[in-house]
Formats: C-alpha cells, sequence, structure tokens
C-alpha cells in the first residue's frame, strides 16, 4: 500500500516535518510521553499554532510495522466519524515513522476501568452510558458506512480512548482490514487480544465484522463491571469474563455483575438492557450475533431513557485482582496520568 504526497488532494490529512514534530514533543522528551506499547511511544506535543497533538513513534521499521503504519494511515485517511479517532497527519521519512492524532485529554477506557485513573471512579453511570453508546456507532460506521468496510480486528479497553467531553473514540487501526463488496468473511492470520477474540477467529482466523460485535460484546461486559476479560484463578487457569456473566445472568442476579465501585448508582432497568445485549453479541456461534446497526438500536431504545437513578444495595464483595496479560493497544496501558507539560 503506497502513502504518497498525491494523497493530499484526496484526504484531509497533513504531511508533517521531523522538524515540526521534534518541536512539538520537545524533542520527544521523556516528560511528554503518555504512553507505550509494543509497537513504540505515544508523545503529548504542542504545534506551534497551540493545538495539542499525540504522536505515535513506532519502535523499530521492519516490514511488519510499515505494513502496520500504512494501513493506519491509510484507513484513518478514509474514514471522519465522531466516534473515531481523528488523522491530524503523518511523517514517514529514513527509519522515523509517526502517526499524528488528536489530543485525547481524559486517555483511554483502560485507564480508567484498570488503570491509574480507576480508583477516581470518574467513570459514573451516565458516562458508561454515553461511551457504550459512542463505541458502537463507530464500530457501526466502519462496518456499514464506510466504503470499503472495514474490520478493525484490535476492539478492547485501551483502544477506546476519551475526549474531554468522555465521548469515545475508537482508535488503533494497524490490524484493520478492508472488505470488498460482496465479500462476507476472510481467512487470514489471527491478530488482537486474548479475552477479546471471537472463537471462530481464534481458532480458525476466519474474520468477519461478526468478530468485532463479539469484541464490543466483551468491551461492554468490561465496562459494566470493571473486569478484565480474563482473571486468573488459583493454579494458573484462566476464566473469561463471560463464563463469569453467565450464572449472574441466568439467576438474574444483574446487580451482581455491576462494577462495586458504582455503589449502586445506576438504572437497574438499563443495567440489564446492556448486559443483554453484550450476552447476544458474544453468542459462540456468529450466525446469532447482531450487526452493530441492531446493536446501536438496542442500546439507544434501551439505554438513552431520562430515569432517576435507582440505588441498589451491593451485597456482593468481588475480589479485584484481575491480574491479565494485555497485548499492547494504542499505547496508553502504562498512561503516565501525571505527565509534565
Amino acid at each position: 500500500m503506497m502513502i504518497s504526497a498525491s494523497s493530499e488532494r484526496d484526504y484531509p490529512w497533513e504531511i508533517y516535518t521531523i522538524k515540526e514534530l521534534l518541536h512539538a514533543t520537545n524533542n520527544f522528551h521523556n516528560d511528554n510521553k503518555i504512553g507505550e506499547g509494543g509497537f513504540g511511544s505515544v508523545y503529548w506535543g504542542r504545534t506551534s499554532k497551540g493545538v495539542e497533538i499525540a504522536v505515535k513513534r513506532l519502535k523499530a521499521m521492519s516490514a511488519k510495522a510499515e505494513m502496520e503504519f500504512a494501513v493506519e494511515v491509510e484507513i484513518l485517511g478514509r474514514v471522519r466519524h465522531k466516534n473515531l479517532l481523528g488523522l491530524r497527519g503523518f511523517y514517514a521519512g529514513g527509519d522515523e515513522r509517526l502517526i499524528v492524532y488528536d489530543y485525547m485529554p481524559n486517555h483511554s477506557l483502560i485507564t480508567h476501568l484498570h488503570g491509574q485513573l480507576a480508583s477516581d471512579c470518574l467513570l459514573d453511570w451516565p458516562r458508561r452510558i454515553k461511551i457504550v453508546i459512542g463505541s458502537a456507532e463507530g464500530l457501526a460506521y466502519l462496518h456499514h458506512k464506510a466504503n470499503p468496510h472495514i474490520i478493525h480486528r484490535d476492539i478492547k479497553a485501551s483502544n477506546v480512548l476519551l475526549d474531554k467531553e468522555f465521548q469515545a473514540k475508537v482508535a488503533d487501526f494497524g490490524f484493520a482490514k478492508l472488505i470488498p463488496d460482496g465479500v462476507t468473511h476472510l481467512t487470514t492470520r489471527v491478530k488482537g487480544t486474548l479475552g477479546y477474540l471471537a472463537p471462530e477467529y481464534a481458532m480458525w482466523g476466519k474474520v468477519s465484522e461478526s468478530c468485532d460485535v463479539y469484541s464490543f460484546g466483551i468491551l461492554l461486559l468490561e465496562i459494566i463491571s470493571a473486569r478484565k476479560p480474563l482473571k486468573k484463578l488459583p493454579g494458573g487457569v484462566k476464566l473469561d469474563i463471560v463464563h463469569w456473566v453467565t450464572p449472574y445472568v441466568q439467576k438474574g442476579a444483574f446487580d451482581h455483575i455491576a462494577d462495586p465501585m458504582l455503589k449502586g448508582k445506576y438504572d437497574l432497568a438499563q443495567l440489564k438492557s446492556a448486559i443483554m445485549v453484550a450476552m447476544r453479541c458474544t453468542d459462540s456461534n456468529p450466525e446469532n450475533r447482531p450487526s452493530m446497526i441492531q446493536v446501536v438500536d438496542w442500546l439507544k431504545g434501551g439505554l438513552r431513557r431520562t430515569k432517576e437513578v435507582s440505588y441498589v444495595q451491593d451485597k456482593f464483595n468481588e475480589d479485584n485482582d484481575n491480574d491479565t496479560d494485555y497485548e499492547e493497544g494504542f499505547g496508553f496501558e502504562n498512561f503516565n496520568v501525571e505527565r509534565k507539560i
């Protein structure tokens, strides 16, 4: 996939100079680093025009890194949606590959659910609902509005970023696949993160929009419960979130699934509705899963109601030791909350 300056005529991105990005990030100073992953690091910066940006700097220039860079820039250049992370531009020269995004001041969802900001409990129930619906709308756009359609392949909490209003922005398109018209699925090498992968994809490499739907269902349960997709049990066994949730759903004990940090401050009918949507999304048979358009409709119908928040007494003490080994995402797994500007 070739990316050239001629692309400027087609896409509203900017091709930055290395001098501009070095100046914006204070020469990629460690104090400006806001995230790190297997691909490299993400830095906060401010342009000469005063615009805050996030710059992803790839760690090493390999054929794999070059392809992921090309795929992400190409796909982000194609899409424009309020719930997809905006591409501002890029730099490609020598061994440097830099992608410039809009800066998200409220960081990533994983930081709030499991990271340094979890104890602050900034994600009350209305914010979680907003994030759920926004993420679903971003995915629905990729699957049904983008041309050609796009499968993300790595939907997870670290790849959902939050702007100043806590609006969700789906990020990291390095693993994304373009799906030509008339093609229902592709068979490909498995990419993504354990705990979020649809069974048919993890086992056979069969990828379709339905794989993203499954991952979204896992993410939805994670947002509701603040429990990681995989939990280590004694003896090294890992319990996935669907098997943890299922007995409570069968007993109708939906309040036992909610994040204890919410302290019962949620709408019980909304909680039940969201959990049932997640269960449909995580059906083991991909043919039984809904489309993301259906998911958005269900979520808006079941969650966007103006009701008094009901207080459900929490009688359930959950062991919060949720140690999970995560693949790298956008780069905010190890987010430095106290960055210096």
